[in-house]
């Protein structure tokens, strides 16, 4: 039974991006959309602040009393096209709060100004300069939507490069195969409030540009993921996505991954985001900080190196 708030919601989202969303033009509007009407609330016991990483902008969240036990590199969802840390401030906070981390949210290049593979160079990029302040195992790469598949492709670049890899990875709704052969884009485009299947080839089209979807630096699914961290899927059972999740564990547990596939029943895309006012949302993170603690830990004595960061 979901909560009264979920419905509220449900009837919100469905919103009609895809009679919006026509051209490359459209994705611009819809991007301005997204930043202008983004939640400006924050957890109160949570401070954020800009950031730079490096040459990459990003913001931080913690908590109030400085105290956490695990860093995050978060990765934010948006198509490829939009997103930022300040339409997801809101979001993070409580994801900090329940998961009690330090959150980096970057502010990853975006198409279609910048194509494949910037975001990519970013996120990798972003970690390595965290590598500087801590060690990989105190380190988690999380996102959602597009954030979850640009979580997983960053591993499959760390691991080409033979860089360290983090201690786990955490997925929500990702978006694994940009080629869009996964058979719930067509079982379940009527029951996604959230992610038209109608404007996704028209998304990946100008995310990719020249770039074959199946090149696994962009669609993770195709990768070799021999070796990969312990990840943690989250996925509905009602979104589009639904098939890159499955395939993506059932091919990562085939190479010997530690996955934890958690499917809900009935939820919208990334529901996560709405944690401000959903109960769903709250739980759902609460489980992801279960896995979380089981996976990483920063010891305390990192507090005080790591005040400034």
């Amino acid at each position: 039974m979901h909560s009264w708030q979920f419905y509220g919601l449900e009837t919100l989202l469905n919103f009609p991006f895809k009679r919006i969303i026509k051209e490359e033009s459209d994705l611009l509007r819809v991007r301005q959309l997204f930043e202008t009407f983004s939640s400006k609330y924050t957890h109160p016991g949570i401070n954020w602040r800009p950031f730079k990483m490096g040459k990459i902008s990003a913001e931080v969240h913690t908590p109030l009393n400085g105290k956490f036990s695990s860093v995050v590199l978060y990765l934010h969802g948006g198509g490829y096209f939009m997103g930022s840390p300040k339409t997801h401030r809101s979001y993070l906070s409580y994801f900090s709060h329940i998961t009690n981390s330090r959150i980096y949210v970057i502010d990853y290049r975006l198409a279609p100004e910048h194509p494949f593979p910037a975001a990519l160079k970013d996120a990798v990029a972003a970690y390595h300069w965290l590598l500087e302040i801590y060690h990989p195992q105190e380190v988690i790469i999380a996102g959602e939507s597009a954030g979850g598949g640009l979580t997983l492709a960053t591993l499959g670049a760390l691991k080409s490069s033979k860089s360290p890899l983090p201690g786990a990875a955490v997925c929500i709704s990702p978006w694994t195969d940009l080629a869009l052969t996964g058979a719930t884009l067509e079982e379940n485009k009527r029951k996604d409030s959230l992610v038209p299947a109608e404007v996704l080839p028209l998304v990946a089209k100008v995310y990719l540009k020249n770039t074959t979807p199946y090149n696994p630096s962009a669609s993770p699914l195709y990768a070799d993921l021999e070796g990969f961290p312990p990840l943690y899927l989250q996925v509905s059972n009602s979104e589009v996505f639904l098939s890159d999740a499955l395939r993506f564990a059932q091919k990562a547990e085939g190479k010997g991954v530690k996955v934890t596939l958690d499917i809900w029943e009935g939820m919208t895309h990334a529901w996560p985001f709405f944690a401000r006012f959903l109960p769903e949302s709250r739980i759902a993170l609460k489980k992801i900080s279960h896995f979380i603690n089981q996976n990483v830990h920063v010891t305390p004595a990192q507090h005080n190196i790591i005040k400034f960061a």
